[in-house]
């Protein structure tokens, strides 16, 4: 990386990919956002959330995800996958720089521009044209303070402007691009661009770093396939 930001005041999420929202979840949300998070306790790092009703009763009209997200996307913005992630020493991981570029679906349906496909703990991953990559956000509330130790999400700023970037052309484009530490505490958010370089180290820490992903697209995809869906 050339550079480092210092502070979250100055980013844009259409200059930058990345914002930070301070103190966006209530204090209903925050207690919504612990109980989901005793449920998960079942040791697993990650966990893709499907049929839940706290994450349903978080997401919906006029809460705090779905108006940063319209805010954003425009009144058609639409949740398609969430995720609780749970980091600590005894749940750990490190990802190195990359930029995501499959969706979940609903199921495999061959179509132009579209693959390749894999199946991914059940639930069906494809490549899509990058338009719809590019046409979508991730929000990342915070349940922890998250700190420099316990392996905040780093981003390339700008990233998200360069398409879809080849594996191999990853090295040279962080190293053009300002590096971002995603620090948190309670009840904050950080709205990302879906296609920017991105990575996270393992954490250094004893403590816990709970957060919810929700990405969200700006539009359907083309019929028969559909988004897996919350």
């Amino acid at each position: 990386m050339t550079a480092q930001y210092r502070s979250a005041d100055a980013l844009s999420l259409s200059i930058d990919g990345v914002e930070k929202v301070e103190h966006a979840l209530t204090i209903t949300e925050l207690e919504e956002f612990a109980e989901l998070a005793e449920r998960q306790r079942n040791g697993a790092p990650g966990s893709r959330l499907v049929g839940d009703e706290t994450v349903r009763k978080l997401l919906s009209s006029d809460r705090t995800f779905d108006r940063l997200a319209t805010a954003r996307l425009g009144n058609n913005a639409r949740a398609v996958r969430a995720v609780f992630f749970d980091k600590s020493a005894q749940t750990n991981w490190a990802l190195g720089w990359h930029q995501d570029r499959t969706v979940v679906v609903r199921e495999k349906i061959d179509m132009p521009g579209f693959g390749p496909w894999t199946t991914k703990s059940g639930a069906v991953h494809v490549e899509p044209p990058f338009s719809f990559i590019e046409g979508m956000i991730s929000l990342r509330a915070y349940l922890d303070p998250c700190r420099n130790d316990n392996g905040p999400l780093r981003v390339a700023a700008g990233s998200h402007r360069k398409g879809r970037i080849p594996t191999d052309a990853i090295p040279k484009v962080i190293a053009q691009c300002p590096e971002v530490l995603c620090l948190a505490e309670p009840g904050d958010v950080w709205i990302c661009a879906t296609a920017i370089v991105h990575a996270s180290d393992a954490s250094r820490s004893q403590a816990r770093r709970r957060l919810l992903m929700v990405d969200y697209a700006a539009n359907d995809l083309p019929s028969p396939l559909r988004w897996a869906g919350i």
